[in-house]
Parts: structure tokens; sequence; C-alpha cells
């Protein structure tokens, strides 16, 4: 049996978890909003217990894609083509845009970005969901 200091994450992330992979700050919430959408798009397929039949009439779409979807891969899925699918199950959706406080424009140094990359592999096979961008 593991013991609890085993089980306490490594790291602890604070706001954007994008953003703390080293994301620019549009990547970061462009990711962070497609994410917010698929799990309120989640969460009302679940509540109203669609089949996957059910939810392609619904939404307009091929069975694999809405497989896809319920499988949280939505790396080629559009924030658009989630809203569009949030406004066909019925889901009043909003956006607010503020400024950012106490933040400043960031650089990132050649090798910052290779750690980086290195980070987004890990994060990508262990915690998302959804695929990763690529870098240039």
């Amino acid at each position: 049996m593991k013991n609890a200091a085993e089980n306490r994450p490594a790291h602890i992330v604070r706001g954007n978890v994008f953003d703390a992979l080293g994301f620019s700050a549009s990547e970061a919430s462009a990711l962070k909003i497609k994410a917010e959408l698929l799990s309120a798009i989640l969460e009302h397929v679940k509540v109203k217990g669609y089949t996957q039949a059910q939810l392609a009439d619904v939404l307009d779409e091929y069975q694999p894609s809405v497989s896809n979807l319920l499988r949280g891969r939505i790396a080629q899925v559009s924030i658009e083509k989630l809203l569009r699918y949030a406004d066909r199950l019925h889901l009043q959706t909003s956006i607010a845009v503020r400024p950012i406080e106490g933040r400043s424009r960031r650089t990132t140094s050649r090798r910052k970005q290779s750690t980086q990359r290195a980070a987004r592999k890990l994060a990508a096979a262990v915690y998302l969901p959804m695929r990763l961008p690529k870098q240039a």
C-alpha cells in the first residue's frame, strides 16, 4: 500500500495549466477555452444520456467525429465548431476578456523552448486527453 507522500503531486499549478506548460498566452487561452467547452458538452451529454447515434443526429455530425469528441480528441476541432455543438445542445456560452493583472510579456530562450517541448510531450502522454500542437 502506498503512503500519503507517494500520492502527492510533484507540482501544483495555479491558474491556466496550458500556460504553465509553456504555451504562449494566446495558445494557452485557446486551449483553455476548448477544454472548458468540451467539459461542458461532455457533462451535458452525460446528464442527458445521449447515445452516440443520437448525438450524431443532434450535432449533425458523422459518428467517427462524435466518437472523437466523446473521447476528448479535439485537437483538430475548432473553437467555432465546439460553439456550434454547444448551441445545438441548447447550451448557453459566454466569453470574458479582461486585462491580465501583474503579468509582463514573456520571452523564451532556445534552451527553455527545448525544456518546454519535453514537458508538453510528457503532459500529452500522462495528463491531457487531447493532442498538443506541434512546435515549429
